[in-house]
């Protein structure tokens, strides 16, 4: 099993670059060439979903994205620090969380229609998104 860490500022220039580096880990870890499009594109939802997670509440904190071969799978993690935000029913709605809440689910959503297996884990030191492909084994 190996394994890739990758930190970086939030700011969205290098959203492009963590979608570089998971695009060439996956194709190396034996993805299908059909799937490195998602791959990318699901990457680079997540990854931008954390920049402005972070631009919002924790500008100084870099966003973390583990990508690990393991059992077949190439799976990336990406990990912000940014408390999830819910609205709560008895809050009144702030049209500005509203719109911010919609906009991350709707992210989660199009994740989920990218990648192979998605699994989500928000707390309040931040939210963990953790992505799966298929790859070849042993390669």
């Amino acid at each position: 099993m190996a394994t890739v860490e990758l930190t970086f500022s939030a700011l969205p220039a290098h959203v492009r670059t963590a979608r570089l580096v998971a695009t060439a880990i996956a194709r190396r870890t034996g993805v299908e060439e059909s799937l490195l499009d998602e791959v990318r594109l699901a990457v680079g939802e997540a990854c931008s979903r954390a920049v402005e997670a972070h631009r919002v509440h924790c500008p100084g904190e870099p966003i973390r994205i583990e990508l690990r071969d393991d059992s077949g799978r190439f799976e990336v993690t990406v990990s912000d620090h940014a408390p999830s935000e819910e609205i709560k029913q008895e809050q009144p709605l702030d049209l500005g969380m509203l719109s911010d809440s919609f906009m991350s689910n709707f992210g989660i959503a199009v994740i989920e229609g990218l990648a192979d297996d998605v699994e989500v884990f928000p707390s309040p030191k931040g939210t963990n998104i953790r992505m799966s492909w298929p790859a070849a084994v042993g390669v």
